[in-house]
This record gives structure tokens, C-alpha cells and sequence, in this order.
């Protein structure tokens, strides 16, 4: 299938479910054109187009919400040798189950971890998330994010305990994926890249921080000391380094 024209990927920039798509779309070779926006600025755009949340793929006459359904659209519009999904219907179930799993828990808790870690430090927030967005939302930020991190804690049920069940979730995800890859395996289901690998990557990139990451984190040395040295913690795991690897190789 062709396209005549890019298509429009709506983001928010940090989020790491729109860099799992932005990620499919680079690797599969679609042209796209992002329009990333900072909370709540997102959220009537979203409405506009019959949604909610981010990421938002909008064609001439269709438009997909969430990251799993953008993927699994992707893979039907290019040829069998791209798709992100198997085509055997094993492998296919099993990257599926993975994927799923990444979606409901990696993602989750790493967005946890990230704002356990920084929500109260609104200067690395601001390097985070206004970047590649509208001025007016960049000069509005002062003023809307007392409000947004209000809201951000109380959905996202951040507590004094946040940091240390959060860590303690990725600890066991990643002790999961090391024994997953413990046989030496290139990737995580079958002998090529896919939805599996991709969404383990993006999802784990909040506590990763890999440097080919295509939107710039905070300066590691500006990062709090006790989230600082879980990443390097993280870093170090088999599966760390596997999702390290991936970007190294694979993000392109």
C-alpha cells in the first residue's frame, strides 16, 4: 500500500507509548509528521479527533488510537518481510502476550517510576516535556503545570511508596527478560526484530535513558542521586543492556 502523503503521528513528546510508534513508523519507513503538545494542551486535539490519550495516527480517512492498534495497523500496509508481528501463528501469540505485557506493566510502572522520581522537580519536567512543542504551550508551562502535576498524582497514584514499588515492578520485569535472553537469543521471539522487542525498549527507555533516544533527555547529572543510581542499577541487568542494544541497533 501507498501513501499519498505523511501521515500525522499527535504525541506527547516524552511519552514513551508515542516513541514505541514513532520508533514503528521510523523503522518501517513510513513518512509521518509528529505534533507533539504538553499536558493538558493534548487533551482537546485528542477529543478532536474521537480520544483521548496519545498517540493518535490520523490519515486522510482513518484515524487510530493507542500504541498496540497503530502497530498491528502498520503491519498491514507493509510487506511480510517488515511486519512487526510474525506471520507464523505461534510466534505471532507470543509476541502478542509480550507486547501486552510491556503495554499493561513495563509502561505503567515505568511512567510511575519517572514521575515518582522528578514530579516535584518541575525544571527537569520542563526539560522532558517542552521540547519540539508550540511556543505558546512552552510559555504557558509555568502556569498550567501546578495544576497538570495535581492531576498527574492523583491518576497515576503517586504516594511515598511510589518510588521503591515502582523500582521494585521494573526489577522483577527485568529479572523476567534476563531469563528470557539467558539462552542467548538475538531477540526476544523467533530470529528477527519485533513488536516484542521494540515495545520492551521504548517502554523501558524512562530508566534506560539511552543515548540514541531521538528526543533529548535531561542531563544525567542534573537527574536526582538515589533515581541516578537505579538507572545505572538498571543499566547493568541482562535485560538492560539487551534494551540498550536494541536502540543501538535497531532505532533507525
Amino acid at each position: 500500500m501507498s501513501l499519498q502523503k505523511p501521515l500525522r503521528l499527535i504525541t506527547i513528546s516524552v511519552s514513551h507509548y508515542c516513541e514505541k510508534v514513532r520508533w514503528a513508523l521510523t523503522k518501517l519507513n513510513i513518512p509521518y509528521v509528529e505534533e507533539a503538545h504538553i499536558p493538558p494542551f493534548h487533551i482537546p486535539i485528542a477529543k478532536s479527533l474521537g480520544g483521548k490519550l496519545t498517540p493518535i495516527l490520523v490519515m486522510e480517512n482513518q484515524v487510530i488510537h493507542d500504541s498496540t492498534k497503530i502497530l498491528q495497523y502498520l503491519d498491514t500496509i507493509v510487506a511480510d518481510e517488515s511486519k512487526l508481528f510474525p506471520i507464523q501463528p505461534e510466534l505471532r501469540k507470543q509476541v502478542e502476550d509480550l507486547e501486552n505485557l510491556f503495554d499493561e506493566e513495563l509502561g505503567i510502572t515505568a511512567r510511575l517510576w519517572g514521575y515518582s522520581h522528578t514530579i516535584n522537580q518541575p525544571q527537569l519536567i520542563k526539560q522532558a516535556w517542552c521540547r519540539d512543542v508550540p511556543v505558546l504551550e512552552k510559555l504557558l508551562f509555568p502556569f498550567t503545570f501546578p495544576i497538570v502535576k495535581k492531576v498527574i498524582k492523583t491518576n497515576f497514584e503517586i504516594n511515598d511508596n511510589s518510588q521503591n514499588e515502582a523500582y521494585t515492578k521494573i526489577q522483577e520485569i527485568l529479572t523476567m527478560v534476563s531469563d528470557l535472553i539467558a539462552d542467548g537469543r538475538k531477540y526476544l521471539v523467533g530470529d528477527k526484530f519485533t513488536a516484542a522487542d521494540l515495545t520492551f525498549a521504548a517502554l523501558a527507555a524512562p530508566f534506560l535513558l539511552p543515548p540514541e533516544h531521538p528526543k533529548r533527555r535531561p542531563n544525567m547529572q542534573d537527574l536526582p542521586p538515589k533515581m541516578l543510581a537505579e538507572i545505572e542499577e538498571f543499566r547493568q541487568t541482562a535485560a538492560g543492556k539487551f534494551g540498550l542494544r536494541l536502540y543501538g541497533t535497531e532505532r533507525f
